[in-house]
């Protein structure tokens, strides 16, 4: 009974790889991309294709560690490792990447890279309320547009941008279908499923079609929902999993928590259902470039500071997802993610009464059964 076009998302970043390398033979450029406050609307307004790029593996990080010290994040080495050995092939196709200051780690990492590719780094600002950093942000999306155009040889219009912008937040609205689909109780989808669909229709070079898979893929589960399917039962521990972004291959503690019995409904993280609440009115006739900034300033990243939207995202799901405990996952040497656990186990422990339990790991089994001690003693605890 389990909705049978899951298995055709398993199969969408092999078939891109052939769409992208035909592509490429046609002559459209592609812009690699590896964080979610890359404004995707503007390479989608050159004509270009954006893809998200490989980071979520721990095979190439060995390779990485000739280079970069060994005590940076998995998911900094992971991309890094990819990228030297060329063994991603959406890196290998990119003519531009599209690189972000969301830590030291990823800055400097970034100069190395250039040797590799050509790389445009924005600099985000950390203070969002400040009134200079929506000048500082704006700036920078200006300066990506003319970077992005010049490395392609367009024009990017205000309408191409307006149509980006309508396509973008199709996508964004069908993601929120899908992990909404777990507000239903008994939940709809396994964790494992919804992280795999998600992560693999972020590597789709056509965004319509894209967005129509997941389209078609909550229908069924509704239609399914309505002849009585639903994975696990009423008494299935639910789960939200925060904190550092997750991807196949680095979905360890996911699977964990499956595992032992329980049920990750909803994941509050920049690979989950963060993006899926980013919108533009599309009415809004001020500058487009000034909706983009606006748009992806608002991104509830640890890198914030403060950063009470994160927080508010969280309660706000507990209650909606009707989460019986919260996992916060970090990945070892992420300090931002690591030093904001303290405000969200204060939230989901003294304000929300409810079980919390913080997990630093990489991407390596070497730990998967000391954390599956962990886990099955939290979810005893339900």
């Amino acid at each position: 009974m389990r909705p049978g076009i899951l298995d055709s998302f398993k199969e969408i970043r092999e078939q891109n790889i052939m769409t992208l390398k035909q592509k490429k033979e046609e002559g459209v450029k592609v812009a690699g991309i590896y964080c979610g406050f890359c404004p995707r609307e503007l390479v989608l307004a050159a004509g270009a294709i954006p893809v998200g790029l490989c980071g979520t593996r721990d095979e190439p990080i060995a390779a990485a560690e000739k280079d970069l010290p060994r005590n940076l994040c998995p998911l900094i080495k992971s991309s890094y490792g990819f990228a030297v050995t060329d063994t991603c092939p959406y890196f290998h196709f990119s003519d531009l990447v599209i690189g972000e200051t969301t830590c030291d780690g990823k800055k400097k990492m970034f100069e190395i890279m250039d040797k590799i590719k050509p790389v445009h780094v924005m600099h985000l600002p950390q203070m969002p309320e400040k009134p200079s950093s929506m000048t500082l942000w704006y700036d920078e999306i200006a300066d990506l547009k003319k970077a992005i155009e010049e490395r392609f040889q367009v024009e990017i219009t205000e309408e191409a941008i307006r149509e980006a912008i309508h396509i973008t937040n199709e996508e964004a609205r069908a993601l929120k279908d899908l992990y909404d689909l777990n507000t239903a109780k008994p939940a709809l989808m396994t964790g494992i499923d919804l992280l795999m669909t998600s992560f693999q229709v972020s590597f789709n070079a056509d965004r319509r079609e894209g967005i129509a898979m997941v389209d078609k893929l909550v229908s069924q589960v509704r239609e399914l929902a309505r002849e009585g399917y639903h994975v696990g039962d009423e008494n299935t521990p639910r789960i939200l999993v925060t904190g550092t972004p997750v991807g196949m291959g680095s979905e360890k503690v996911i699977s964990l928590v499956e595992e032992c019995g329980g049920l990750v409904v909803a994941m509050q993280n920049c690979s989950g259902y963060t993006p899926a609440e980013l919108h533009i009115d599309e009415s809004d006739s001020r500058d487009p470039l000034m909706l983009l900034a606006e748009k992806y300033i608002g991104i509830p990243c640890s890198i914030v500071t403060p950063n009470p939207g994160r927080r508010d995202t969280l309660e706000r799901m507990i209650s909606k997802f009707k989460v019986d405990g919260v996992i916060d996952l970090t990945w070892q040497a992420c300090h931002t993610f690591n030093v904001e656990s303290y405000f969200l186990e204060d939230l989901v422990k003294n304000k929300l009464g409810l079980p919390f339990l913080h997990l630093e790991t990489d991407y390596s089994d070497s730990d998967r059964e000391t954390l599956r001690v962990r886990v099955e003693a939290f979810l005893e605890m339900i």
